[in-house]
């Protein structure tokens, strides 16, 4: 999904790589004291500022990246480290087996998918590729800051109502959903 100029930057800049490493992912993981396993799906990284903290955390990871150019960016980034590999594809038909991953994550990434439909077909993968038990996490904007909305101007935005993720992620197969809801919103779902 296309990211205009200024995003691309921003996602790169020290700024977002503070509030990923201080803030995102402390809280959906840390706080919430989620175990993601021994092998990790991360959907749609961008340029990689999430893949550099999971990777530390897990014994294996794969990073799918839907672009082009930041998946040729983030996989030469990181054509050295052995427990990374970077595929290029698209997270509503991903080209994984069945029941692979103890755990897929999704940070900030959710509002790029363009409409409600093709986030749905997402969740569904996400519980396809996962193993039973494994866990589907991540967190998003709601969209209604200011700010979020000027970051992604010319930008797909198709945030996400937190209200409605837990019905949403049950119609696609996971169980004991939790949502919370604030400036961002997270979530944990388990898969049968």
């Amino acid at each position: 999904m296309n990211m205009n100029h200024f995003h691309r930057w921003f996602c790169s800049s020290a700024y977002w790589y503070r509030l990923v490493h201080e803030t995102i992912v402390p809280e959906v993981l840390d706080e919430h004291d989620v175990t993601l396993g021994d092998d990790v799906l991360e959907l749609g990284p961008g340029p990689g500022v999430t893949t550099d903290m999971l990777r530390k955390r897990v014994d294996r990871l794969t990073a799918l990246e839907f672009d082009e150019r930041l998946h040729r960016r983030l996989a030469n980034r990181l054509s050295g480290e052995a427990n990374t590999t970077v595929v290029r594809g698209d997270a509503t038909a991903m080209p994984f087996e069945d029941q692979r991953y103890s755990a897929v994550v999704c940070f900030t990434m959710l509002h790029h998918i363009p409409t409600d439909p093709l986030q749905d077909r997402l969740f569904a993968e996400a519980r396809r590729v996962l193993r039973p038990g494994g866990i589907f996490t991540g967190s998003d904007s709601p969209g209604n800051h200011w700010a979020f909305k000027a970051i992604h101007l010319n930008d797909v935005m198709n945030c996400i109502d937190p209200a409605t993720l837990k019905p949403r992620l049950e119609a696609a197969g996971f169980q004991d959903v939790e949502v919370d809801a604030g400036d961002r919103f997270m979530w944990r779902a388990y898969a049968a």
